[in-house]
């Protein structure tokens, strides 16, 4: 059974709170909830009615959208919320009934180059899954049936899953040109027959590095404030711009004594040729200005 966590996370407007899960909560379209009424097909926005608070219920991917009435402040009520959506989602209670399930869902995608010759990124129109996911041979692709489909090919030689992209890296063997239109087939047609992209048991990359505010039913080891601080500016200026290119950056460790920041490269990033380039004269002297003499120096490993 698939364990749930939940992030709280402020958005645009005051009144509405989103509740980031850990797990893509439903497959076929966003859902919008006026009232309980109009929430006939979804028992969990039907219980969240009931609290006299609750204005409209959004469902979609891997979040929960609330927003309140004036009666209440988020701050007052958000972790409570929260943990009744982690006690609701890990007693297995169902989340919205979709219908049609048998139809194929609309999907496109499309190819996309990368900075790294041997890896091409797959952008899927749809949110696939919640976390980032990597398989580098066909033993560790066990959870993954689409990465073990991928793995069929004998050019394949990684995969890597992210949040609305399929990363392959290939062997020398083939060339692009051949092959890609083949992949993103094989790809569009798995997604596009709602199959499970990854098992609900499958580890995804990075967990430790997630923010703080995340409500489980375990805690986390809290990192230092040096460590944190990395962590927060990995996540926000440099994660989108490498995820863009199809690959992950991953905080691994700080070494107080040396200042070193020891960071894990992959995807599309991990034994690309730029890699190092991109690494000593971006990510290091952008932690060096932000942080000042807390850095000294910063290591990629790739992944």
């Amino acid at each position: 059974m698939k364990e749930y966590s939940i992030t709280v996370v402020k958005t645009n407007n005051p009144n509405i709170l989103k509740f980031e899960t850990n797990h893509i909560l439903v497959q076929r379209k966003n859902y919008e909830f006026k009232n309980i009424d109009d929430a006939k097909n979804s028992p969990l926005a039907q219980q969240l009615f009931h609290l006299p608070f609750i204005k409209t219920v959004y469902i979609s991917g891997d979040f929960i959208g609330l927003e309140r009435y004036d009666i209440v402040q988020w701050e007052d009520v958000k972790d409570e919320v929260a943990q009744q959506l982690v006690e609701y989602l890990n007693a297995g209670e169902p989340i919205v009934i979709e219908e049609d399930m048998d139809k194929p869902v609309p999907v496109t995608v499309y190819a996309e180059v990368t900075p790294n010759p041997s890896t091409m990124k797959f952008v899927v129109s749809k949110k696939i899954v919640a976390s980032a996911f990597e398989f580098k041979n066909i033993d560790e692709a066990r959870d993954s049936k689409l990465a073990m489909e991928l793995f069929q090919f004998p050019f394949v030689k990684q995969v890597f899953i992210d949040e609305n992209y399929v990363s392959v890296s290939k062997y020398e063997v083939a060339e692009w040109d051949d092959i890609n239109i083949e992949l993103r087939e094989v790809i569009r047609n798995f997604i596009a027959d709602g199959k499970e992209i990854v098992a609900d048991n499958a580890k995804a990359i990075g967990a430790e590095a997630q923010v703080s505010e995340t409500i489980s039913a375990e805690s986390t080891i809290a990192l230092d404030e040096t460590s944190q601080e990395i962590v927060d500016i990995l996540e926000e200026y440099v994660k989108p711009a490498v995820a863009s290119d199809g690959g992950n950056i991953m905080f691994q460790s700080y070494d107080v004594e040396s200042k070193t920041v020891n960071v894990i490269l992959q995807g599309a990033c991990s034994g690309c040729p730029s890699s190092t380039f991109t690494l000593k004269n971006g990510i290091e002297t952008m932690l060096k200005n932000m942080m000042g003499d807390k850095v000294n120096e910063v290591v990629a490993l790739n992944g």
